[in-house]
C-alpha cells in the first residue's frame, strides 16, 4: 500500500519534458490508430491481388424441358430420352500470363497506402507542432510566474526596510502602504497567470490524455547544439508524401501498360448430360489453353497517360510552392533567432545597471535624500529587466526548436 502510495504521489508530480509529452499526444491521438488500419487494408488489398494466379473454379447445373425432341440419328429402336435434359458440369481455369496485371495491382495497393500513411505523417505533424507551442507557452507563463515571486521576495524586504525607516523617523505609514499596493498588485498578477497556466496545462493535458496537476513541473528543452540547422536538407513528411503521390502515379502507369498485354490461360472442363446420344456421350472432359487480347484500352490510353501527366506537373507544383515557403519560414526564423540572441547580450547589461541604480537608491531612501515610491520603480525596473531576459531566452529555445520544425530536425 506504502508502494503504491508512493508511486501515485510521483506520477502526480511528474516532470514532463517536450519529447514525453509528443509520444503522449502521438499515442493518444485518435488518428494513430488509422496506422494499424492502413496497414491492414494494405495486406489485405496486396493478398487479394496475389489471389489472382490461384485456379479459378466454377460448377454449373442445368435442366431444361422440351415439346418436341431431335430425332438422335434416325435409328429405329433408339431409346426413349424422354423431353428432359438434365446436365452438371465443372470449369477450372488457370492464369498463366496476365500481362502484368496481377505484379501491377500489388505495387498500386503498397502505393496506395504509403501515400495514406505519408498523408497522416503530415497529420501527426500538425499535432507535433500545436503541443511544442503549448508546451512553450507554459514555459513562457512559468517565466513570469517566477519573476513575479522574485519581486514579491524585493517587495517584501523592502517593506521591512520601510518599517525599521518608520521606526527611525525617516519614513511614514504613506511609504510602508506604497509598498503593500504594489505587493499586492503582484499577488493580483500571480493570480492571473496561475489561471492562465491552468487553461494551458487543461489543452496540454487533452493532448497527451493525462491531466497535469499543479505538481507537475516542465523539464526546460536543451538548447540544439547545432547551429547549421538552416543549410541543411528539408527532410519534412509533406516531401515523402509527394515522393509516395508520383510512385501511386508510376503504379498506375503499370496498370496501364499491363491492360494492353495479352492474357493466357488453361481451362478444364468435366460434364455430364442425361442424354445417350450417339455423338456424345454423357460424360466428357476437355483441356485447353486460351489466349485473350482486348486492345480497347487502346483507345482511352493517350488522355490517360495525359492525365498521369497533369497530375504528376500538379505534384512537382505543390512541392515547389512548400520548398519556398519552407525557405521563407527559415529565413524568418533566422532572423528572430539573430535578434534574441543580441537582445539577451543587451538584457544582462541593463540587468547589471538596474541593480546597481536600485541598490543606490535604496541607500538615498535610507539616507532620506530619496522617496519610496521612487525606490519602488528602480525595483519594478529591476524585474521587469529580469523578466525580459527571462521571456528572451525562453522565445530563443522556442524558435530555435521551431526552426527545428521547420526543417524538420
Amino acid at each position: 500500500m506504502l508502494m503504491a502510495a508512493a508511486m501515485a504521489v510521483a506520477c502526480a508530480n511528474a516532470q514532463l519534458s517536450l519529447d514525453d509529452c509528443k509520444r503522449m499526444a502521438r499515442d493518444n491521438y485518435p488518428a494513430v490508430r488509422q496506422y494499424r488500419l492502413i496497414a491492414l487494408s494494405r495486406d489485405y488489398t496486396v493478398a487479394n491481388a496475389a489471389k489472382g494466379y490461384l485456379p479459378q473454379i466454377g460448377a454449373s447445373a442445368g435442366a431444361a424441358f422440351f415439346t418436341d425432341i431431335v430425332d438422335a440419328g434416325g435409328q429405329h429402336g433408339s431409346p426413349d430420352i424422354g423431353n428432359e435434359l438434365y446436365d452438371v458440369a465443372l470449369t477450372v481455369n488457370q492464369t498463366i500470363y496476365d500481362g502484368g496485371a496481377t505484379a501491377a495491382g500489388k505495387r498500386a495497393a503498397r502505393a496506395e497506402a504509403e501515400v495514406s500513411r505519408t498523408a497522416l505523417d503530415v497529420t501527426m505533424r500538425t499535432v507535433s507542432v500545436r503541443v511544442e507551442e503549448l508546451f512553450f507557452g507554459l514555459l513562457t507563463i512559468d517565466d513570469r510566474l517566477n519573476q513575479n515571486l522574485l519581486l514579491q521576495k524585493d517587495l517584501g524586504i523592502a517593506l521591512e526596510n520601510v518599517r525599521q525607516l518608520m521606526a527611525g523617523g525617516v519614513a511614514n505609514q504613506n511609504d510602508a502602504d506604497a509598498v503593500a499596493v504594489e505587493m499586492a498588485k503582484a499577488r493580483q498578477a500571480e493570480s492571473g497567470l496561475r489561471a492562465q497556466r491552468a487553461a494551458y496545462a487543461k489543452m496540454l493535458a487533452t493532448f497527451i490524455g493525462r491531466p497535469i496537476g499543479g505538481g507537475d513541473s516542465l523539464a526546460r528543452p536543451a538548447m540544439p547544439a547545432d547551429t547549421a540547422l538552416a543549410l541543411r536538407p528539408v527532410s519534412r513528411p509533406e516531401l515523402t508524401n509527394y515522393a509516395a503521390r508520383n510512385s501511386l502515379l508510376d503504379a498506375n502507369r503499370s496498370r496501364l501498360d499491363a491492360a494492353l498485354m495479352p492474357k493466357l490461360a488453361a481451362f478444364g472442363i468435366a460434364a455430364y448430360h442425361n442424354k445417350p446420344l450417339a455423338m456424345l456421350n454423357n460424360g466428357l472432359l476437355a483441356a485447353g489453353v486460351t489466349l485473350s487480347w482486348n486492345i480497347g484500352a487502346l483507345y482511352t490510353r493517350k488522355n490517360d497517360l495525359r492525365k498521369l501527366d497533369t497530375e504528376r506537373q500538379r505534384i512537382g507544383a505543390e512541392r515547389d510552392v512548400f520548398l519556398f515557403d519552407t525557405d521563407l519560414q527559415t529565413h524568418d526564423a533566422l532572423g528572430r533567432i539573430d535578434n534574441l540572441r543580441r537582445q539577451i547580450a543587451l538584457d544582462d547589461e541593463i540587468i547589471a545597471l538596474r541593480t546597481a541604480i536600485r541598490q543606490r537608491a535604496e541607500a538615498r531612501v535610507g539616507s532620506g535624500t530619496e522617496t519610496v515610491n521612487e525606490m519602488l520603480r528602480d525595483i519594478n525596473a529591476v524585474s521587469e529587466a529580469r523578466l525580459s531576459k527571462a521571456l528572451h531566452t525562453t522565445m530563443l529555445l522556442k524558435e530555435t526548436h521551431n526552426l527545428m520544425n521547420i526543417r524538420n530536425y
